[in-house]
């Protein structure tokens, strides 16, 4: 067996290198002999026939990975293996391809830690000190931190110029490999040897011949005394040993310190490891040369005593050609984008990060609406300020919004807290809350910081005054009108009461389902099925088929679940229970007349139902209600919330001092709708980016949307939980 398994090798490799060379490019003499050494493994390794055609294997000398990356552009080498930052790099800027990927053991990411000695640091207050760097645009040591910093405003950044000048001017001094040519201040603390001739030059350089360079050479920036703190990968901390390990601690987000053990809890995020790259059209041949030297010397390579791929410890150097702790490479497939190689959350960061270089996108800010009216007032918002440019983006629903945010084709959207639960899954994060408060807070010093100092909203049920025999408990093959899918008071809140004798504790979790089982017929916009049938959709210039997940369709939302009750302007297609928020339903009452919907109705002429049985007047929603609901929340990626907030700030303060000016950020019936952009109950915006959107939301609310959600499918958290870490 073992002759024929040498045999197919043989042929899977001949085949592929016969007529081409295999030249793989190395950064240091350390990393140039492992090749050679592999080179001859391949010889030793397999039968006397194929001898020739491994000879074939050369090891190309380049002064830093910039260089291997032009080499292999310039068909003067084929591969090299590249950190996730210079990956993308690779690809988009030059054309290159991903082949492989580095697989550790317990994924395919890293996690970036920031690594100090001093006790008294903290993550809040590191401007001004030394830093070291694992490399410029690298994933542990550049990316992560940095989008960070930006994210909690600790660093600002004017764009008038690249991010690392005003990183420069952030630390007093820093070794950043690969700096040299984008921001010479920051190879200040670098100790690799000078030259005027490029290949002797090693200071600065992303190369092993500089002392400071990869996670490793960070380490021993710090460990050397020339920097403060040390921005690297997780796995780098396994070369810290034993009792040495006591004197560095790792800086944590909330502004502690914790052990180097706790980097799971204690890390600055995580992105994708490293990746091998090569021409498009070398890309068939490379992989097959990988799978074969896997096969061979790889972690369970049947000639592994011979060579180990991944294992540098015999050369006097770490991670020489692949991470010596990498388990394996999992081969990339040909329809594959660097997106979903390295995952949409990481790509997001790095062109925020401007890793593509500046473009119109770095000065606007897209903002998501999901209807032709929300789509109105956003121009007009646009029309009506003078601060950064705003671009109104439409989307089909608040689900959509979330993954254009997450893909990068918008910036920002006011979800409500069901959706915001999403949007965190998803990893987006808050910028600000709407304020519901009598008074509103000013933006800084007297910001409330807990949850509960944030005014909340309440989800109600309503029925029509004359329909007396219509309450909860007693709802079973009646029609209900639900706002849309997901909404907190139309989806998530009402399943967790009694609606009829046959739901109790036994009943399925699934709100879905429960509505389905529960009522005849209704409108739950977004959804499929009874749900739509009483549903409407929309007409004019908003024309959209029936039970669209938006304002275009008549019966979304609170004012759309108030007038499926009422019925359409025919007095047909009409709901016996709405299920809305109460903040705007008086104003909502009124609005029927103004726009035409329907004449006469008055806050008289319906009731509440309560949750043990009983019918009250609207003006006892205090005590009549079905729970209550956290306030919208606006999300964005990481790297944009300082950028959308002081966008957010200079909107609010232009229309406060203009409070006669004709548009109302907070207003929305002169558009036919409510709650567009915003709740109209908002007074003014709070500010959040500090707090997690699970303290914003606060555990009850967490609890029950976690619980609904693991009982029910959603196509968006699928798409979200999609784990590039994980998946090869």
């Amino acid at each position: 067996m073992r002759g024929l398994h040498a045999v197919l090798l043989f042929f899977i490799f001949f085949c592929c290198i016969r007529a081409k060379k295999m030249r793989w490019c190395t950064v240091s003499d350390p990393e140039q002999k492992k090749c050679a050494e592999l080179a001859k493994a391949l010889v030793a390794a397999l039968p006397p026939a194929a001898v020739a055609a491994f000879a074939r294997l050369s090891c190309i000398r380049a002064s830093s990975t910039t260089d291997c990356i032009d080499r292999i552009r310039a068909n003067r080498a084929d591969m090299v293996t590249l950190d996730a930052g210079e990956v993308y790099s690779a690809v988009k800027q030059f054309g290159l391809v991903t082949i492989a990927k580095e697989i550790y053991s317990d994924g395919g990411c890293i996690l970036s830690v920031a690594v100090v000695r001093n006790s008294s640091l903290d993550i809040r207050s590191l401007r001004g000190l030394r830093s070291c760097h694992s490399g410029v645009r690298w994933t542990a040591g550049w990316s992560l931190p940095l989008g960070f910093l930006l994210s909690r405003n600790y660093l600002s950044w004017s764009k008038e110029q690249p991010l690392s000048q005003d990183v420069s001017s952030f630390f007093s001094a820093s070794c950043v490999p690969g700096a040299a040519a984008v921001a010479p201040a920051l190879c200040s603390l670098c100790q690799g040897q000078k030259s005027y001739i490029r290949q002797k030059n090693y200071h600065c350089e992303t190369s092993h011949s500089e002392p400071f360079y990869n996670s490793q050479g960070a380490l021993r920036c710090l460990r050397s005394g020339a920097g403060d703190v040390a921005f690297v990968d997780h796995l780098a901390l396994e070369s810290i040993e034993g009792s040495d390990g006591d004197e560095f601690r790792l800086l944590c987000t909330d502004g502690t310190q914790a052990p180097l053990s706790q980097y799971r809890n204690c890390n600055l995020g995580r992105g994708p490891g490293g990746g091998t790259v090569t021409r498009f059209n070398f890309r068939k041949i490379a992989r097959k040369f990988l799978v074969t030297v896997q096969m061979l010397f790889g972690q369970q390579g049947r000639e592994r005593r011979r060579f180990q791929l991944f294992n540098s410890s015999s050369f006097g150097e770490n991670d020489l050609l692949f991470r010596d702790v990498t388990d394996k490479l999992a081969v990339v497939p040909d329809d594959m984008d660097v997106s979903q190689v390295l995952g949409l959350d990481y790509v997001a960061l790095l062109k925020g990060l401007g890793h593509e270089g500046s473009s119109l996108e770095d000065s606007v800010v897209r903002w998501c609406c999901i209807s032709h009216a929300e789509q109105k007032k956003c121009e007009q918002w646009a029309l009506s300020i003078k601060s950064d440019p705003l671009v109104c983006v439409s989307a089909a629903s608040m689900r959509d919004c979330i993954e254009k945010i997450k893909r990068d084709e918008v910036d920002a959207v006011s979800l409500d807290a069901t959706h915001s639960f999403i949007a965190g899954k998803c990893g987006l994060v808050p910028v600000v809350t709407e304020y519901y408060g009598g008074k509103c807070v000013p933006a800084e010093g007297s910001t409330p910081r807990e949850t509960g100092a944030l005014p909340s909203v309440v989800g109600v049920a309503v029925a029509k005054r004359s329909n007396r025999n219509v309450f909860m408990g007693n709802l079973g093959g009646r029609r209900c009108c639900l706002g849309h899918m997901y909404s907190p008071a139309g989806w998530l809140l009402p399943y967790r009461h009694t609606l009829s004798p046959e739901h109790n504790s036994s009943t399925p979790c699934d709100p879905n389902q429960v509505y389905n089982d529960v009522f005849w017929k209704g409108c739950l916009p977004g959804s499929l099925g009874n749900l739509c049938k009483v549903c409407l959709g929309g007409t004019g210039e908003a024309a959209t088929k029936r039970c669209a997940d938006n304002h275009n369709e008549r019966y979304y939302g609170n004012m759309g679940a108030l007038r499926c009750l009422v019925g359409d302007p025919s007095g047909k297609s009409y709901g016996d229970v709405a299920f809305l928020e109460q903040h705007n339903l008086l104003a909502n009452i009124l609005s029927l007349s103004s726009t035409g919907w329907a004449d006469g109705w008055t806050a008289s002429d319906y009731e509440l139902l309560c949750a043990d049985g009983r019918r009250a007047p609207l003006s006892e929603w205090e005590s009549c209600n079905l729970g209550v609901i956290p306030p919208n929340t606006v999300m964005t990626r990481p790297v944009l919330t300082a950028r959308v907030y002081d966008f957010l700030m200079k909107s609010q303060e232009t229309f406060a001092a203009n409070p006669n000016t004709e548009f109302k950020l907070f207003e929305s019936h002169q558009y036919g709708e409510s709650d567009l952009l915003f709740k109209d109950a908002t007074q003014c915006f709070v500010h959040t980016s500090h707090m997690d959107y699970r303290s914003i939301l606060g555990e009850e609310f967490y609890s029950q949307a976690e619980t609904a959600f693991n009982c029910t499918h959603s196509d968006i958290l699928e798409f979200c939980n999609q784990d590039v870490c994980s998946m090869f």
